[in-house]
């Protein structure tokens, strides 16, 4: 494995470069390759692989500063628009009116909101034999239909419901709630900053759902998942059992394959994606995005967590530059 867990849990704002060193005027050395900085900020989902891209491009270009840090999708969204940084991490789909104020996606990796649970939930056995709805789902996050666990199901604890949500602006609780035909305005549950907050929530609490990106439930170097958390699979066609084509959740492997070939559902599967503003595609972004793209690093996707792009969508993604 090439690379470790511990970048999942940095500090939001690590930055993979210096900072606060001053700008420096873009250009290019035939001997060092390019000069200058790239600020990125955004979402959590794809902040442990860009800090990865940005070494490895580093390495080729070594004059160029990165400054990097994560806060949401939201926060993304808003620093690429009001031109606080060359690009914003966004992993949900994009607005009208962000395109129409000159918002440029370029999607650079696919991956997945799941449903989440405590590990030592005393029906842990049972909720994965048997899953749980899009129905019921709503009904927890949603509707407030649910206050126990037996209401879902008479053979479960009677035990209140605990929920956590999303208290930032993010992708993962606009696609999750997308998933539950709804904004992330509309979920209810106890809010929580990051997803590293949200999956620690959720290990405190013997009864608690959420919902986070798969690289924050998964043990990178194991493939099965983080110690206190579990994946709620999800009963597609509502039988009351999780077979067949349905049943991928044993490891990081099986389910990022299950997103790659279209099983598991998106929404929650989604595209992760590069946000710039049309009217300052430089060079150096430009580089850096066709560097992303190439087919070495996107071969370090899988091993990370994540699902690359066919080639012929990567094509897609580099005409707009």
């Amino acid at each position: 494995m090439r690379r470790h867990n511990y970048l999942i849990y940095s500090l939001f704002f690590l930055f993979a470069c210096v900072s606060c060193a001053p700008k420096v005027k873009e250009g290019y050395d035939e001997k060092t390759g390019y000069i200058g900085n790239i600020s990125i900020s955004g979402a959590f989902a794809l902040y442990p692989i860009v800090v990865l891209w940005s070494e490895d491009f580093k390495k080729e270009h070594p004059n160029v500063r990165f400054n990097i840090s994560a806060g949401g999708a939201g926060k993304g969204i808003s620093d690429v628009l009001s031109n606080m940084v060359d690009i914003g991490l966004v992993s949900r789909d994009l607005h009208d009116q962000e395109l129409s104020k000159g918002a440029l996606p370029i999607h650079v990796a696919k991956d997945a909101v799941v449903g989440t649970f405590n590990s030592a939930h005393p029906n842990f056995d049972l909720l994965q034999k048997r899953g749980l709805t899009q129905d019921e789902l709503i009904g927890i996050f949603v509707k407030g239909k649910y206050k126990r666990w037996k209401d879902i199901d008479p053979r479960f604890v009677d035990e209140p419901i605990e929920v956590y949500v999303r208290s930032d602006a993010a992708g993962a609780a606009e696609t999750w709630a997308k998933f539950l035909g709804e904004r992330q305005e509309g979920l209810h549950g106890v809010g929580i900053f990051g997803d590293p907050g949200l999956a620690q929530a959720i290990k405190d609490k013997r009864f608690a759902i959420g919902f986070n990106n798969i690289n924050y439930v998964f043990n990178l170097k194991t493939k099965g998942t983080s110690d206190g958390l579990a994946v709620v699979p999800i009963d597609i066609n509502a039988d009351g059992v999780i077979a067949g084509n349905e049943d991928f959740y044993t490891n990081l492997d099986s389910l990022t394959a299950a997103v790659a070939e279209g099983k598991y559902p998106s929404p929650p599967a989604r595209d992760l994606t590069f946000v710039i503003r049309s009217d300052r595609k430089t060079k150096l972004l430009a580089a850096f995005i066709q560097f992303v793209l190439d087919k070495q690093q996107q071969g370090y996707l899988l091993e990370n967590g994540y699902v690359p792009l066919n080639e012929s969508l990567k094509e897609e993604e580099l005409k707009k530059l």
